[in-house]
């Protein structure tokens, strides 16, 4: 049966997170704001959890109503027959955001809802569903935006771009689903080289391995909210996960490498490579910008994040020098294309090259770009 989901997504990124639902087969995709929304049955849902790199949850709404205050939604919410979806021995929790509307707390509003669904249970019978705000059975997702409230089944549970393979986070991490749209948008797809040479904790290219590698980013993940559901297939869920290890390719297509100055970063990084399952895919080391040279053999693509002071309180006049090295760096890969992600676009008057294309993104509030740089 065909059913109405929605795809979240961080701000920008609805254009790349469609093209990858018409890559899974979805046929019609409708780019929204923070997402898109998508028809499919229950193998489409669980082939978008699996599989989907740049979204943050999957939804299947169950209610969406005009609500002004606490007493509208909770008689909203109870208007659902929620025996459809759970029963008395289930857990629950619902994430809640309010936007520009009338119900201006968001925990409020969540309380509600639970209380909505529980006081039916109890009428109905006699007996509630539990919460558990940690690893509940039926996740909840709750948006008010504009007095309009949307009512969802969260089919992924904990946030899909928690790949499992960064259990410590390094300062200023590059969110995994953002950084898997970044080399998305570019078109790379593991058909060159692939390099680094600012890598942190490796996100980059440990998504950039995978993405080569065809390797959903859910494979190895603990739990999904869908699940817990009612109507869950087990036995099409364990088929369409085969079916994924079974299309993952064997050996790297090309060379990945990254590389910092920070030992105990480069440290870190491969520790997530190896619980990612692509330690011995990529070659890391510790290494200055201003040393870098890109190795021999066919040229590629090199892709960085370099700092650019909002989250790691680098002192501004050691910047410009940075960017300098940088841009002596890049200098010295001719044939390569760079691609940066910065958000600070004054400092790129200091890598004295000149750019090819620069595309806007977010890195949360941030305002960043995605810039191109063809080395000759």
């Amino acid at each position: 049966m065909r059913q109405r989901f929605f795809a979240t997504c961080g701000r920008g990124i609805e254009p790349i997170l469609a093209q990858e639902l018409i890559g899974i087969g979805v046929k019609a995709v409708r780019p929204g704001r923070g997402g898109v929304e998508f028809e499919g049955d229950l193998e489409l849902l669980y082939r978008a959890n699996l599989s989907l790199r740049t979204a943050i949850r999957v939804l299947r709404p169950v209610l969406q109503a005009t609500v002004r205050s606490p007493d509208e939604l909770y008689d909203a919410v109870r208007s659902v027959d929620w025996s459809r979806y759970l029963t008395p021995d289930h857990t629950i929790a619902v994430d809640c955001n309010v936007r520009d509307s009338a119900l201006t707390h968001s925990k409020y509003a969540a309380l509600k809802t639970k209380d909505a669904i529980c006081d039916q249970f109890v009428d109905r019978f006699g007996r509630r569903p539990n919460v558990d705000v940690i690893d509940p059975m039926i996740p909840l997702n709750l948006h008010i935006y504009r007095n309009e409230a949307i009512l969802s089944l969260d089919s992924s549970g904990p946030s899909l771009h928690k790949r499992g393979y960064r259990p410590v986070l390094t300062k200023a991490p590059l969110n995994e689903a953002l950084a898997a749209a970044l080399i998305l948008s570019t078109g790379w797809r593991g058909n060159c080289p692939f390099i680094d040479p600012m890598c942190g904790s490796g996100t980059l290219p440990i998504e950039a391995a995978w993405i080569a590698l065809n390797r959903p980013p859910g494979l190895t993940r603990r739990r999904f909210g869908f699940q817990g559901w009612l109507d869950h297939d087990i036995q099409l869920w364990t088929r369409i996960r085969d079916e994924a290890r079974t299309a993952m390719h064997k050996h790297p297509p090309t060379l990945f490498a990254g590389s910092d100055i920070r030992p105990d970063v480069v440290e870190q990084a491969q520790r997530n490579a190896k619980a990612a399952g692509v330690g011995h895919v990529i070659q890391f080391s510790v290494m200055d910008i201003k040393d870098f040279c890109p190795p021999p053999g066919p040229s590629g693509v090199l892709f960085c994040n370099p700092p650019y002071g909002a989250r790691l309180g680098k002192a501004k006049e050691d910047l410009p020098e940075l960017y300098r090295r940088l841009g002596d760096a890049l200098r010295r890969c001719s044939g390569w294309t760079a691609w940066l992600f910065v958000g600070n676009s004054t400092l790129l008057r200091h890598l004295r090259l000149q750019p090819t294309s620069e595309t806007p993104f977010f890195n949360g509030k941030i305002h960043c770009k995605l810039i191109r740089f063809d080395i000759r």
